[in-house]
């Protein structure tokens, strides 16, 4: 478990750079089954105008580059938020056997929120995950980010109104 809160602490860095950048605050970090990072990232949807690219895609990719295969065996990914249902599909064609998560995404999530990707038989590759790692951490990290979000908009809205 201390190792588990090593790496999401990684993955809470990770999410702090994207949110400099506008991003909706999550990171993943992908480790080895000795403990090497081989890759991590935060979300760039914005910066880079996809919306392929969430942070688990993005540390997919890198490391399979990494590692010269798109089988990335033997690993762990890190995440501060519940994957969605692409990233799950994602992690399931990857291979990758552990996922560990922070917090649920309760409108998106498709590790047990709203489906369960990981544990359906009716796909040739089963991803055991464990939850809540610095969930508070990772909850309270995505909610100021929200709620400064709607602090902004409120703020807009009230500009129109008084014109």
């Amino acid at each position: 478990m201390e190792a588990d809160s090593h790496y999401m602490e990684l993955a809470l860095q990770q999410a702090s750079e994207a949110q400099v950048l506008g991003e909706v605050p999550v990171g993943a970090v992908l480790v080895d089954a000795q403990g090497r990072v081989l890759a991590a990232a935060g979300n760039r949807r914005e910066a880079w105008q996809d919306p392929t690219a969430h942070a688990e895609l993005i540390a997919l990719r890198l490391a399979a580059q990494r590692m010269e295969s798109w089988r990335l065996l033997d690993t762990t990914l890190y995440v501060t938020l519940e994957p969605c249902v692409m990233c799950m599909g994602g992690i399931l064609l990857a291979r990758i056997p552990t996922l560990v998560f922070g917090t649920r995404d309760p409108r998106a999530g498709a590790s047990g929120s709203i489906y369960d990707f990981a544990t359906d038989t009716r796909f040739n590759h089963q991803v055991e995950v464990r939850e809540g790692v610095c969930r508070e951490q990772c909850r309270a990290q995505l909610a100021s980010f929200f709620a400064a979000i709607r602090a902004r908009n409120k703020v807009r809205s009230a500009a129109t109104t008084e014109d």
